[in-house]
């Protein structure tokens, strides 16, 4: 025995769209018509067309979502009207709670497309058959999610695989304003930061804050990223190379302060020395007069010698410390040379790869399966 179910319409609302969890909430109100010839009367002998019967007493159909993680059933009233040929007309609402393996990849500019299999009971030519009439969308602007369109479909032309695709696209906005817009302003002040000097370890500083705040970021962000899957966000992949690209930055900019102060040998060296250069002039200076003091007997000298022995020590002072200067300031103008190397090296390159992330995000198209719970 199989019976025919005529869905005359159906009203398709979408609650929400769990992006973390992918799942799709949705709420649909179905218009049932379907013909049980054990009812019908002849109306010669009781003169009435229609009358309204308690659903309770009869039989009704139970329709569930076949790719549905929660599916519920309620008639939408206690009532049900019944014509005199046996025809039945009455009103159920649907919630389901949906599991779609929607088309993350290009988050926060995601658009995909999630089928709701809708179904009657039916085994071996026994059951109830489904007949879909028209479909309405209504209120197709929730959360984050916007339904731009919901069509009748079927699968591999087969009657008891019916479903309404539901055409989905993110709003852009929001996500797009509090996860994509701040990796570019960080990025943005960290160039921008090249402007700082590298003495006095201002730019080193500001370069710290800057990634202690991206990571700090990240972490509070990381529950409100979309949820991992066959086309996983790669906005994922855009912040750990922004942190990269902020890193990278911050050393660079920490083995320069040091070329600039000490120089190459030096800044690079782990062995190398602490003291300043005039410091380090009189410890020689000192070690030297204590070596002849040990190896020369003590001679007295008159006045005009000894004038000329501090004179001369001054001038050796002075020689050093001119030599010292030069050496500091070759070192600096090396180092303010790879600085704006680097600095136009880094611009460049992190202004081509924005642009090539942000056109991937909008143009590339992921392909997923949505029909997997069809076996």
């Amino acid at each position: 025995m199989s019976v025919d179910i005529l869905s005359t319409y159906i009203y398709h609302l979408v609650f929400k769209q769990d992006t973390k969890n992918l799942r799709l909430i949705s709420r649909l109100q179905a218009s049932l018509v379907w013909t049980d010839e054990e009812l019908a009367w002849d109306t010669s002998v009781y003169p009435f067309e229609e009358v309204i019967l308690p659903v309770s007493k009869i039989w009704t159909p139970e329709l569930h979502v076949t790719n549905g993680i929660v599916t519920t059933m309620k008639h939408s009233s206690r009532d049900l009207l019944l014509s005199s040929n046996g025809t039945v007309k009455h009103n159920v609402i649907i919630n389901a709670e949906i599991a779609c393996a929607v088309n993350m990849f290009n988050y926060p500019f995601a658009a995909d497309s999630c089928p709701v299999a809708i179904q009657a009971w039916t085994a071996e030519g026994c059951g109830t058959y489904l007949q879909l009439g028209q479909l309405k969308n209504v209120n197709g602007s929730q959360g984050d999610w916007k339904t731009e369109n919901a069509f009748y479909d079927t699968r591999l032309n087969r009657d008891d695989r019916n479903f309404i695709m539901v055409q989905l696209r993110i709003k852009y906005l929001n996500p797009f304003i509090t996860l994509f817009l701040p990796s570019i302003l960080i990025v943005l002040a960290d160039v921008i930061s090249f402007a700082l000097p590298l003495g006095g370890g201002e730019r080193n500083c500001f370069k710290v804050t800057l990634v202690l705040s991206f990571t700090m970021f990240l972490v509070i962000l990381n529950n409100e990223l979309p949820g991992d899957g066959h086309c996983s966000p790669i906005i994922r992949t855009h912040f750990c190379i922004c942190l990269v690209f902020l890193v990278f930055s911050m050393l660079v900019s920490m083995v320069l302060t040091g070329i600039a102060a000490e120089g190459c040998r030096e800044a690079l060296s782990l062995s190398c020395t602490k003291c300043s250069a005039p410091k380090c002039t009189a410890n020689e200076e000192e070690k030297a007069d204590e070596e002849a003091k040990a190896d020369i007997s003590v001679v007295p000298l008159d006045a005009s010698e000894e004038h000329t022995r501090m004179l001369r020590k001054v001038v050796n002072f002075l020689e050093v410390l001119g030599a010292q200067q030069l050496k500091r300031e070759r070192y600096q103008k090396i180092a303010k040379r790879i600085d704006e190397i680097f600095f136009w090296f880094y611009f460049i390159f992190g202004s081509i790869y924005f642009f090539a992330m942000t056109y991937v995000m909008v143009n590339y198209t992921c392909q997923v399966n949505h029909f997997d719970f069809w076996y």
